[in-house]
């Protein structure tokens, strides 16, 4: 399989766990050796500032921590959007590792004030998602997701409960359905 790095992976309906479902997953990285990513859709509640009170002004909208997975839920990432750069010519600010298109990973023990300027959205999440060597393309070949193209404000959603089913709504054909699948299908 090739690398699905910078796509988008979204729980099928059927996917279950309090993190997964109806989650909205943007893969960071992906090879034989396994994958991890971030779940996009998953506020916790908590304030940014409450573990990071230098970053809490300058996230984007909800200023929340994000849950991005089940693993390490001790570490925070920091996920960014510089507009002009390109991980492919590295023009990366300091303190920032572009990762696909304009979108990275940023160093949250840099001081804000060198790597905010260049940022135009920003995340902060605890924990991620990950998948051993195979394990990925198993769930997905058991239909647990679906492998779509990301769009620019998806990462930094100002709604990111409406994310499941929007990133769903704009696919083509039979997969836009899914997005009204209702939370409980006994209830259809």
């Amino acid at each position: 399989m090739d690398s699905l790095a910078g796509r988008l992976l979204v729980a099928t309906p059927r996917t279950g766990g309090e993190i997964f479902r109806r989650s909205v997953v943007l893969l960071l990285h992906h090879d034989e050796a396994g994958a991890h990513g971030l779940v996009l859709n998953k506020p916790i509640g908590a304030p940014v500032g409450r573990v990071l009170p230098a970053w809490q002004e300058h996230v984007s909208e909800p200023a929340q921590l994000f849950q991005g997975g089940p693993v390490g839920l001790d570490t925070a990432l920091g996920l960014v959007r510089v507009p002009g750069g390109s991980h492919e010519d590295h023009s990366a600010p300091l303190g920032i590792r572009l990762l696909f298109g304009t979108v990275g990973v940023i160093d949250l023990d840099v001081p804000p004030e060198v790597v905010v300027p260049a940022v135009a959205g920003m995340r902060v999440f605890a924990g991620y998602s990950g998948w051993g060597a195979g394990q990925l393309e198993s769930e997905i070949e058991s239909s647990g997701w679906y492998v779509v193209d990301p769009e620019v404000g998806d990462a930094f959603t100002e709604d990111p409960q409406t994310l499941w089913a929007g990133v769903l709504r704009r696919q083509p054909g039979p997969l836009a359905w899914v997005a009204t699948y209702p939370e409980d299908p006994t209830h259809n």
